[in-house]
């Protein structure tokens, strides 16, 4: 379902992949560490279902590349990080697959597959029978249909133990686009339902229906499938809203979810840090922009450090 990258998405990490990438370095070491060394082999698997080159043009690590660097750490400690990669078009899967060589040849278990992660989820559930599964999904437009999540996180891994956890990009741009349609005559009725199928029912529609504020409308939606997905689950769920610049509306939302309370205090903290990552990029390149000035705008916008309430679904921390 995902509809590809603009041409020169590859040339360098945007901001929101600045928050995403370091907040999958923070957060995937500590799992692993957490559910790993009492599993099965000491092995974990880990699933990126959109991939796309895996490194960028300037040398940068994506996020197939942070996997495997924490799976060549691991083996070093005696726990293995089995990777999965998906990625549809060719010419980045022929990138990813020269990335994945340079990693498998030090011996880490990694391999790619070109097409839809729909073709190898199953497959991959299987191959994580008896071991943590992390589910790492980011599509550039709209993601798995939610009753095929629901499948693997409330049917085929439904315990508490060995660990489940997922990290799912929630378009934003999409939710917006596909919002416009609900109230237009010209409306493309085959992309509505698309969207009702990741939502898991035309609900979503009912909010830009009659709505002022469109924005709000879409907000109300990520917060509503966030709920949905807790409820039908029962895994604790975290929605974190990401976005270009202080003043941009979300691009998109990563949706977390996991059974462990402590898993959901860690993924806060790696949040935090990401958020900082973010800010400490967007001041360098106010500072590359205008280099004589005396201090940049960035940081008399950017708020103090301290604790930040996480919006997290209501009644999962008691």
């Amino acid at each position: 379902m995902s509809s590809g990258t603009a041409g020169g998405y590859w040339q360098g990490k945007a901001l929101p992949s600045v928050f995403k990438h370091e907040l999958l370095r923070r957060y995937i070491p500590p799992f692993g560490g957490m559910t790993g060394t009492q599993a099965q082999d000491r092995r974990v698997v880990y699933l990126d279902g959109y991939a796309g080159e895996g490194r960028y043009e300037n040398g940068d690590p994506g996020s197939a590349e942070i996997a495997m660097r924490v799976a060549s750490y691991y083996r070093t400690r005696g726990l293995r990080l089995a990777c999965y990669f998906v990625e549809q078009q060719p010419k980045s899967f022929e990138r990813l697959q020269r990335v994945l060589r340079g990693y498998t040849a030090r011996g880490v278990d990694a391999r790619a597959h070109r097409g839809e992660v729909d073709e190898v989820l199953d497959d991959v559930v299987r191959r994580a029978a008896g071991v943590p599964l992390f589910l790492f999904l980011d599509p550039c437009g709209l993601c798995l249909p939610r009753e095929r999540l629901v499948d693997v996180l409330a049917r085929q891994r439904r315990d508490r133990r060995p660990a489940t956890e997922l990290l799912m990009n929630f378009s934003m741009m999409a939710v917006r686009r596909l919002g416009g349609h609900v109230r237009s005559p010209k409306g493309n009725e085959r992309s509505l339902e698309r969207f009702d199928a990741v939502c898991g029912g035309p609900w979503w529609r009912e909010y830009f229906a009659d709505a002022d504020d469109q924005e709000d409308a879409a907000e109300a939606v990520a917060a509503e499938y966030a709920r949905r997905l807790h409820q039908l689950t029962g895994m604790f769920v975290q929605s974190v809203p990401v976005a270009k610049t202080p003043h941009w509306k979300a691009v998109y939302h990563l949706v977390f979810a996991t059974r462990s309370p402590y898993g959901l205090w860690v993924f806060g903290d790696a949040v935090a840090r990401a958020r900082a990552e973010w800010w400490k990029t967007l001041e360098l390149q106010a500072e590359q922009t205008d280099p004589n000035a005396l201090f940049s705008t960035v940081s008399v916008l950017r708020p103090d450090p301290g604790p930040r309430r996480s919006r997290v679904m209501p009644g999962l921390c008691s």
